[in-house]
């Protein structure tokens, strides 16, 4: 049985969670996310508390267990709290702005990048560099700065390209001259 499948979900005030044909539906604050779910487990709401639990006995049945625990917790927290990643751009003359639903970025190339803005998520840019990707599910937020990330990712010797505010860059040294 999976350690953080045991534990239960807390429902705080304000959330509404419902269950009903293999789906999960959380009402907040700040929104609405769905999750379906397969019969490897079964979820019940009792009194402010949501508890999954194994439907059979097996290896899949336990892998699940915590995954969809673990997936209606995110869902919880994105409703009352959401989520957010901060991407700096470091390098000259390297820059991004947001254009309506657009995220325009000058990263070094002959051309601009523009990534269209998912539905659900804002995303807002600064002049030092920095951009916040946020919105209430976790998932969308996390791929989407992972496809940013990935456009111009940081290289070792300057440090320069996007990345994300708490990573940490290992550099390298560069060439030196021989005597």
């Amino acid at each position: 049985m999976s350690k953080i499948g045991k534990l239960p979900v807390t429902i705080p005030a304000g959330v509404t969670v419902n269950v009903a044909n293999n789906l999960v539906t959380v009402k907040g604050p700040k929104g609405e996310l769905k999750q379906d779910y397969n019969n490897l487990v079964k979820v019940e709401v009792k009194g402010t508390e949501v508890l999954v639990s194994p439907a059979v006995e097996s290896k899949d049945a336990n892998a699940a267990h915590g995954l969809y625990r673990n997936l209606i917790h995110n869902m919880v927290v994105g409703v009352t709290q959401g989520f957010s990643k901060t991407l700096v751009i470091t390098g000259v003359g390297y820059r991004a702005e947001v254009q309506g639903k657009m995220l325009v970025m000058n990263l070094g190339y002959s051309n601009d990048f523009i990534a269209v803005i998912p539905d659900g998520l804002t995303v807002t840019a600064d002049k030092e560099g920095k951009v916040t990707i946020s919105g209430i599910d976790k998932q969308k937020v996390g791929e989407f700065s992972a496809d940013i990330r990935k456009l111009r990712g940081p290289e070792p010797y300057k440090g320069k390209g996007i990345r994300y505010e708490t990573e940490v860059i290992r550099r390298k040294v560069g060439k030196t001259g021989v005597k």
